[in-house]
């Protein structure tokens, strides 16, 4: 399952019914788990961990140094779980200060030429769309979904369940539930085609609705907007979700 033409450091690890294909190149401390499939022409490297089940194509480049200016050196990784497909040209890197990760979930799909810089958090079941890129800090919550050519700012938030939309420039954080689009992105509207999709109950999807338009619409302040929607709409854990990510936000939301 190891073409000839693959180059393995002696110390890598390579899990049981993993297949690497033509010129690939694992580097020394890189471990992959069982059953992944790096197509041809993939490069591995660094600190990196991939759980099992992973899927890597062509010319992917995945755990090579940050591109961070701030880099001194020391041992920086890159956490991958679980059943994550990488199309071609992603490039993931590695943290930037010593000891430091960059982690990815599982279940994850990254397109064309999506680019995950130094230090990101992804969760699970998030969707990248070609060439979306990632600045170093950010954080991505389950289930988000970006569309092609966002490219999010270093320290942002995108929560959970939204959307962005094609060629999106997000400066600020992205609140769970929502759909944010332009340049730089504004919220459209709560992310309703997901929450159906996803099983979520009528309620919760009526006092999400509810939530958007006292925090986007009415012209509140945040703290106040916040304040309202507890005192007015039901404790469910999407509004509270919601109204927990705005109130920790420390470079505001994207309204």
């Amino acid at each position: 399952m190891i073409h000839s033409t693959a180059i393995i450091h002696p110390q890598a690890q390579v899990g049981s019914g993993c297949e690497v294909g033509p010129f690939c190149v694992i580097g020394e401390h890189v471990t992959l788990g069982e059953n992944c499939r790096l197509h041809s022409h993939v490069v591995v490297d660094g600190h990196t961990r991939l759980g099992q089940g992973n899927e890597i194509f062509p010319f992917a480049v995945i755990g090579k140094k940050t591109q961070d200016l701030k880099w001194k050196g020391g041992v920086t990784r890159l956490e991958i779980g679980d059943s994550n497909v990488f199309r071609e040209g992603v490039t993931i890197h590695c943290a930037t200060n010593d000891g430091a990760a960059t982690v990815l979930g599982s279940h994850n799909l990254l397109l064309t030429y999506v680019h995950i810089a130094h230090d990101c958090r992804l969760g699970d079941h998030i969707i990248m769309s070609g060439y979306a890129g990632l600045a170093g800090h950010v954080v991505v919550e389950d289930h988000a979904v970006l569309g092609g050519y966002t490219a999010v700012h270093q320290f942002c938030r995108i929560g959970t369940r939204c959307m962005t939309g094609g060629c999106s420039r997000i400066p600020q954080d992205v609140a769970p539930y929502t759909i944010v689009e332009g340049n730089p992105a504004v919220a459209r509207a709560i992310n309703k085609i997901n929450l159906e999709r996803a099983g979520v109950s009528e309620a919760a999807q009526s006092a999400l609705r509810a939530a958007y338009k006292i925090i986007f619409r009415e012209d509140l302040s945040t703290a106040n907007a916040l304040a309202k929607v507890e005192a007015e709409l039901p404790a469910l854990p999407e509004v509270q979700h919601l109204v927990q990510f705005i109130r920790t936000s420390e470079r505001g939301i994207c309204k």
